[in-house]
């Protein structure tokens, strides 16, 4: 089966998996914004960077599948827990607003955990961040859930949460 693996990625979590998906089933990988037509492959990997409820990529390149029998794995990467299932649902919900629900409906969707690095984040992302902290702080502890406890707790610092280990899973249903 003639596969590609495309990655969108902001800071470069997304990239890394994407890169060693790619070395581990030799299927090449390509970002986002480098393709043009993708009606060649029969199956497409997407991973990508959940930023403000949105992936990285994924509605741009989703739109060149319009009309195809192309099987689709999406593959989200962020900081939240993914075996938290909360978490899971708010993704889906996020990757539904995305793309078609045709396509959604014939994909297989995984999630991974990324990392964040506030030293590296851009002028708006800090911004975004920093007002998502300040709100979350003036909360009452009782209606935080876990995922907002964790970003009170890690706010402002580098925090890696890598596993190229769950890649097994997404391995599995490739081969």
């Amino acid at each position: 089966m003639k596969s590609l693996i495309i990655y969108g990625s902001q800071y470069g979590t997304a990239k890394a998996y994407a890169t060693k998906l790619s070395e581990i089933t030799e299927i090449p990988c390509i970002s986002y914004e480098n393709i043009k037509d993708i009606r060649n492959y029969e199956q497409i990997i997407y991973l990508g960077g959940l930023y403000a409820g949105g992936v990285k990529g994924l509605k741009n390149t989703f739109r060149l599948l319009k009309n195809s029998n192309i099987k689709t794995i999406v593959v989200t990467v962020g900081l939240a827990d993914v075996k938290n299932q909360e978490n899971t649902n708010n993704i889906k919900a996020s990757v539904a607003k995305q793309i078609e629900k045709d396509i959604l409906e014939n994909s297989l969707i995984f999630h991974l955990r990324g990392g964040i690095d506030y030293s590296k984040l851009n002028f708006k992302h800090k911004t975004m961040m920093k007002m998502l902290y300040h709100s979350l702080k003036n909360k009452p502890v009782e209606s935080l859930t876990q995922e907002d406890k964790a970003l009170i707790e890690t706010y402002n610092k580098k925090v890696d949460f890598v596993d190229y280990d769950a890649l097994k899973q997404i391995v599995e249903v490739i081969q």
